[in-house]
């Protein structure tokens, strides 16, 4: 890997990690990419490139992933979770954990059970997949969450 590669590496992962820090915030791609010390569009580029995913779709996935832990590990209602994890609109809450899961954030709330695993386990086993197209039952064998 060259010097100019491993730098690139560095600023995407600086600003993925600032989004990790503040994906509860409104999160614009040109303050990620003066975060990353680059263009918006070449910051687009190459966070694609770097992690397979765009910068938007990463931080709805993270919103989404903590979404899932609290309707499994809280009792707040569906809209509180929604707020509570960055977004804004309890449609496009809704829309994006169903783009992403396959279900509705409440059949998702219906169907889990809280887990009783060290919560790193329970994320790396439960994390939704980056394309949006494979639902979780499909990425564990229609197992997932039994």
């Amino acid at each position: 890997m060259g010097r100019a590669v491993e730098e690139s590496h560095r600023r995407m992962l600086r600003a993925r990690d600032a989004m990790d820090r503040a994906y509860t915030e409104p999160l614009d791609v040109a303050s990620l990419a003066r975060v990353a010390h680059v263009s918006p569009r070449h910051f687009i580029r190459t966070f694609r490139a770097t992690f397979g995913e765009t910068p938007h779709r990463y931080l709805q996935r993270r919103r989404v992933e903590r979404a899932m832990f609290l309707l499994r590990e809280s009792s707040q209602s569906v809209t509180q979770v929604c707020m509570s994890v960055g977004f804004s609109s309890l449609g496009t809450f809704s829309r994006t954990f169903h783009a992403i899961l396959g279900e509705s954030p409440s059949a998702y709330r219906k169907r889990a059970v809280p887990s009783y695993v060290p919560s790193c386990f329970g994320m790396a086993y439960m994390r939704p997949v980056s394309s949006g197209d494979m639902s979780l039952l499909d990425k564990h064998g229609g197992d997932a969450g039994r």
